[in-house]
């Protein structure tokens, strides 16, 4: 095999059904972090039921992986049960655009549950993140389209089930502080997210 291009086919060929979010929403994530050591930031869902959460995001200076614990809650929706979310998301950073492939990629992964009322569930993503950044000249706004093919495994009062979706996503950093993101899933974690990142 020749180089990070021929690396990054191979990653495409196996991430048809490769993972995402921890709590099951439709919030997915670019291949590249917005921040050095920490974020601070939010997202809102709507799944039929609309979703919030908080997320808190460390790393270290010049890595290539990152960890965020999120929290939030879930409209209760028809049954009137409000449900409670927790996770961890985890980014490795796993390949880098090359004149062979002209992508970036990282492996998303994480653990989470979603705590309902006689329905609890339990979610063990693992996926594939591949996009690029794009600047713009004579500016710090930079935007960063993506895809993310996932594979959720899904456990709790029922049985087990495995959700698999695209989501389709585009991160839009304003300065280097700041950023706006937004995503729509395709699949078993469907319609669409949007949030917003303060790094530190």
């Amino acid at each position: 095999m020749q180089g990070n291009g021929s690396w990054g086919l191979l990653a495409l060929a196996l991430a048809g059904p490769l993972a995402a979010q921890s709590t099951g929403t439709p919030v997915f994530h670019a291949p590249y972090r917005n921040f050095e050591r920490i974020e601070l930031g939010g997202n809102v869902s709507d799944q039929g039921n609309i979703t919030v959460e908080g997320f808190y995001g460390m790393s270290q200076a010049g890595g290539r992986w990152d960890l965020a614990l999120r929290g939030g809650v879930v409209d209760g929706g028809p049954d009137g049960h409000t449900g409670l979310l927790a996770g961890v998301d985890g980014r490795i950073r796993v390949f880098d655009q090359s004149q062979d492939f002209p992508l970036d990629g990282a492996v998303i992964f994480g653990v989470g549950s979603r705590l309902v009322k006689d329905a609890s569930r339990l979610f063990l993503p693992v996926g594939l993140s591949i996009g690029k950044r794009l600047t713009f000249e004579n500016s710090s706004v930079s935007l960063v389209p993506y895809a993310e093919p996932v594979l959720a495994p899904s456990f709790g009062k029922g049985g087990s089930d495995v959700l698999i979706a695209l989501g389709l996503g585009g991160d839009l950093r304003l300065s280097r502080r700041f950023e706006i993101r937004a995503a729509v899933g395709i699949g078993d974690i469907e319609n669409f997210s949007i949030g917003a990142a303060f790094a530190h």
